[in-house]
């Protein structure tokens, strides 16, 4: 199957972006060389990255725990005091020592450098109610014109925060193709923007006319209630609902069905289709509310640009309601709240593997507090209302990670930022691991997954650890492209052991493929390309003399290949973007075995 070609990758032979959309990272061993000792301005503006990395994990980390920061955000001092009343242990004060040092740094080098007065791409945020950009910028006031200081609204907010996805990255799966070793494992010359054309060029979603049948509607609305939506939003429009509600009371992943079954909700959710005109120029909550539904259940179709429309809309509405505190009622700020964050995370998801545009729901992140359960005023309640079970801490987990997995494609693989060399890459990556295991060791007991090979307790346990190591494979990735580019790099000893953790995370999401299925409701279409990132890494691995020695013996890994590419095959009719996707893994696997069989018959003339 030909994809759609950019001139680019027309003009070159090998499919390759051009310079400015290219990967960092280069084939050339000179990439990989440490750099000239870089300027006051430019240490200051590392020391600033890693300030901001500390300050977002512990507020992401205490959040978490259930536990708030003092009043004041900006107020350093008092929140550095009360985190080490909270933790006690010695090494965590050393840390905190150190914090206090670097700030005194960052302030002595935005004094002394006038001339380095913009904040980079790398700049403090976290996830309590206001950010630590407004402290710095605060600061830099205070030595800039007034006219260099990037607004503290909208764009100048979006630029500054690194726990949103940034607008150019090579984080998505098929910029792989583009690797050394992965590339010749693929005749299509795949643009990385291949996937959104073919979802652009896809058939309109076909609504039928159904029956409906609300005998089991009580059901459904349980499944809903347990494994759609934990959190129990406060009203829900109805149909929606139940069409969810279904699709989770089946249990079946949809790439089970037959392909000529309805889905599991169609029904519903059609009937729901017909209400959506009367709901768009509406701008309440309950409109709002309905529109991310209905995009949560085009997601379980697999129709993400569908899915991002909607979502786009819902965008808007959100917007407008949280610019203004009087716009929504008190009872249902709760719910505006949560919308805004399930509006956040599924935009994040679908800007990592499509180049779409960003809606702007992104300009309120740095100011929005955290959800909260939901206010339960027992003497307005009947008798027959009793308070529900609000799961927060699933949604809460959910937020922290995905903030981190934008400060990866922010801190890493964002085109805009300078070229990545290794020297550079290992101060970066060892932050985000260390913030990563934080934010696992900050998960309370009923979301805590065991990240040793031992069976999950349920269904969210197995989604936050398959994300867990999808964020692990991607903090490590580019230590893959240096050895692939040049195996010499492979003899360096931190190369070797982040390409080690790299290699090992992308086995775990794979060894038990069918685990997958436990997100196949929010997370198919992801959850795909995902899989597919990770083979075509473990598949390049393969042919690398020094990556092969780090992984299990060739037979385990043609197993699990195999099993990768047979399950993305049984979702292809799903998707067009999981069907060219399909189609490059089963080219790349044939071609890999052919490229082993010629290693092998090559390795014994070349000890005669």
């Amino acid at each position: 199957m030909e994809g759609p070609l950019s001139d680019d990758s027309r003009a070159n032979g090998h499919g390759e972006a051009p310079a400015a959309n290219r990967p960092g990272l280069k084939r050339s061993r000179s990439s990989y060389e440490k750099p000239p000792p870089a300027a006051p301005s430019q240490r200051a503006e590392s020391i600033d990255d890693v300030h901001s990395g500390n300050e977002s994990k512990m507020s992401d980390s205490m959040e978490l725990k259930g536990l708030r920061f003092p009043a004041d955000p900006l107020d350093y001092p008092r929140r550095r005091a009360t985190i080490a009343w909270i933790k006690l242990d010695a090494g965590d004060k050393l840390i905190l020592e150190r914090l206090a040092r670097i700030e005194g740094l960052l302030q002595l080098s935005h004094s002394n450098s006038p001339g380095d007065r913009h904040i980079g791409p790398i700049s403090p945020a976290t996830s309590n109610t206001a950010s630590d950009d407004t402290h710095v910028l605060k600061r830099v006031s205070t030595t800039s014109a007034p006219g260099n200081v990037p607004p503290l609204n909208g764009l100048g907010t979006w630029q500054a925060n690194i726990s949103t996805m940034p607008k150019a990255h090579t984080t998505p799966a098929l910029h792989l193709l583009q690797w050394p070793i992965i590339r010749e494992l693929v005749s299509l010359q795949c643009d990385p923007q291949v996937l959104l054309q073919l979802e652009m060029a896809r058939p309109p979603l076909e609504l039928g006319r159904y029956s409906l049948d609300f005998s089991a509607a009580h059901a459904y609305a349980r499944a809903f209630f347990e494994r759609v939506n934990v959190c129990l939003p406060d009203s829900c429009i109805v149909l929606l609902v139940l069409a969810l509600g279904q699709a989770a009371h089946s249990g079946l992943s949809i790439s089970r069905l037959p392909v000529d079954q309805v889905p599991p909700g169609m029904a519903y959710f059609s009937a729901a289709w017909n209400l959506l005109p009367s709901l768009l120029t509406r701008n309440d909550v309950l409109s709002t509310q309905c529109h991310i539904l209905a995009s949560a259940y085009l997601l379980y179709l697999v129709r993400p640009l569908e899915a991002w429309n909607l979502l786009h809309n819902t965008s808007m509405k959100v917007q407008l309601l949280l610019s203004s505190s009087s716009s929504v009622p008190s009872q249902l700020r709760e719910l505006g709240v949560r919308l805004y964050w399930n509006t956040l995370m599924i935009e994040s998801d679908l800007l990592a593997e499509m180049d779409l545009p960003h809606s702007g729901v992104v300009s309120l992140e740095e100011n929005m507090r955290l959800p909260r359960s939901f206010p339960y005023d027992s003497t307005m309640a009947s008798l027959e209302e009793l308070p529900g079970s609000d799961e927060l801490w699933y949604f809460l987990a959910e937020i922290a990670l995905r903030r981190l997995l934008n400060r990866v494609s922010h801190l890493i693989y964002n085109t805009e930022r300078n070229k990545v060399t290794i020297s550079s890459l290992d101060p970066v990556c060892a932050e985000l691991d260390f913030q990563l295991t934080q934010w696992y060791e900050g998960l309370p007991a009923p979301v805590k997954f065991p990240r040793e090979r031992l069976p999950a307790q349920n269904q969210v346990q197995t989604v936050l650890r398959l994300r867990y190591f999808a964020c692990r494979t991607i903090i490590y990735r580019p230590y893959l492209l240096a050895v692939l580019a040049d195996e010499n790099c492979a003899s360096e000893l931190g190369v070797q052991d982040a390409c080690r953790k790299c290699l090992e995370a992308c086995i775990r999401q794979l060894e038990y493929i069918t685990a997958h299925h436990d997100g196949h409701l929010p997370y198919l279409w992801q959850g795909a390309l995902s899989i597919v990132s990770q083979s075509l890494l473990l598949m390049g691995a393969t042919l690398s003399s020094s990556l092969a020695a780090l992984l299990p013996p060739a037979h385990q890994m043609n197993v699990i290949i195999a099993e990768v590419v047979a399950e993305v095959e049984r979702m292809a009719h799903l998707a067009p973007s999981i069907r060219l996707c399909a189609e490059i893994m089963r080219e790349a696997e044939e071609r890999r075995q052919a490229l082993l069989q010629i290693q092998a018959q090559t390795q014994p003339q070349g000890r005669a």
